[in-house]
C-alpha cells in the first residue's frame, strides 16, 4: 500500500467533514472557512487560508469548489513544506536522539517504531529508558528491546533520568552506536519543575556528547487536536525541538491540527503513525498528506491534485 493510500485510510474522517460542511457547488468563502475549522485548523489558520485563497481566485469570482480545493492544496502544501520535514542527512559518529511529550502520547511506543526503523536503515541502535516514573515503562521498553533485538540502557526504579541519559550516551560512544534513542517521562507543558528537569536530561546529554540531542522531538497524538499547539510551543520553548511526531493519526477528524502545528510554531512535522504495528509509522510528506485530507473529485471535492 502507498503512503498516499495509508494517508486517505487514516484521514477519512478529517475528508469527511470538510466535504460535509462545505456542500455548495461554487466557491463559498465562509463555508470553506467552517470546513477548515471543523477539521480542525483553528479559527486563524482556517481564515489565513481563506483569504489565500481568495487571492488566487481572485480572477474567478464564479470558481467552483474544486478550484477552491485545488488553491488550498497548493497554500497547505507550501506551508507543510516550509522547512525540512525528513532528518538531516546522517552525521560522523553517534547520533542521540531525544523524545518527549505529554502523558499518553505514545513516546514510548514511538521510540520503538523510530528503533526499528533506523535499525533498517543501517547500524547500530542503542535505547535509553529515560521514563524512570511511570512504573512499567522500563519494562515496556526493555520488551521492545528484546522483541526488536536492540540494547536498552536502564536505571534502577525511580532513578535520575538525567543520570540515565548520561550513562546511555557514555555507552553508546564507547560502543559505536549510530543511534541512541532516548525515552523521556510524560510530562504536562504547564507543569514548571517537571520542564526543568528535562531542560536538565538535554543539558547533561549535550555535556556527554556536545552538540547532542541531535534530534529533539515531541511526541503528540492527533486526537489532541488544537492543544497539540500549547503542547508544541512550551517543549520547543523549553528544549528546542527539531520536529514532531504526530500518533494515532488513523481515525482521526482533526487531521487539519497537523498544518496548524507547522503555522503556528514553525516546528516540521517529521514521522506520523498511522496504527499498532512496528512498521506503522512513516516519514512525513506534504504533498501526499495534502492529497488526503482535502475531498477528491470522487466525493465532491476538487481534482487529484499534482505534486
Amino acid at each position: 500500500m502507498s503512503l498516499l493510500e495509508r494517508f486517505k485510510i487514516s484521514l477519512a474522517k478529517t475528508r469527511a467533514t470538510i466535504t460535509a460542511t462545505f456542500v455548495s457547488p461554487r466557491w463559498e468563502a465562509a463555508e470553506m472557512e467552517r470546513a477548515l475549522v471543523a477539521a480542525d485548523f483553528g479559527p486563524r489558520l482556517a481564515a489565513e487560508l481563506v483569504e489565500r485563497v481568495r487571492e488566487d481566485l481572485a480572477l474567478r469570482p464564479r470558481a467552483t469548489r474544486e478550484e477552491a480545493f485545488a488553491a488550498a492544496h497548493a497554500r497547505i502544501v507550501a506551508l507543510l513544506r516550509d522547512g525540512p520535514s525528513s532528518p538531516p542527512p546522517p552525521r560522523e559518529g553517534t547520533e542521540v536522539w531525544l523524545l518527549v511529550g505529554v502523558n499518553g502520547a505514545g513516546k514510548t511506543t514511538t521510540l520503538a517504531k523510530l528503533a526499528a526503523r533506523l535499525r533498517g536503515d543501517g547500524g547500530r541502535v542503542l535505547l535509553a529508558a529515560g521514563d524512570t516514573f511511570r512504573a512499567a515503562a522500563v519494562e515496556q521498553l526493555k520488551a521492545w528491546g528484546e522483541r526488536l533485538g536492540i540494547e536498552t540502557v536502564a536505571g534502577a526504579p525511580g532513578a535520575d533520568p538525567a543520570a540515565v541519559a548520561h550513562d546511555a550516551v557514555r555507552r553508546a560512544v564507547a560502543g559505536g552506536f549510530r543511534h541512541l534513542l532516548v525515552d523521556t517521562a510524560g510530562r504536562q507543558h504547564t507543569r514548571h519543575n517537571l520542564m526543568q528537569e528535562l531542560i536538565k536530561i538535554r543539558r547533561v546529554i549535550g555535556k556527554v556528547l556536545p552538540g547532542a540531542p541531535h534530534e529533539t522531538l515531541l511526541v503528540m497524538d492527533a486526537p489532541t487536536g488544537m492543544n497539540g499547539i500549547a503542547q508544541a510551543r512550551e517543549f520547543h520553548a523549553a528544549v528546542g525541538l527539531t520536529g514532531v511526531v504526530v500518533t494515532k493519526l488513523d481515525g482521526t477528524a482533526r487531521g487539519g491540527v497537523v498544518v496548524a502545528i507547522c503555522k503556528e510554531t514553525g516546528v516540521p512535522i517529521r514521522f506520523v503513525g498511522m496504527g499498532e504495528k512496528v512498521e506503522d509509522l512513516d516519514v512525513f510528506d506534504a504533498a501526499n498528506y495534502a492529497d488526503a485530507l482535502l475531498p477528491s473529485a470522487s466525493d465532491g471535492g476538487r481534482p487529484t491534485a499534482r505534486s
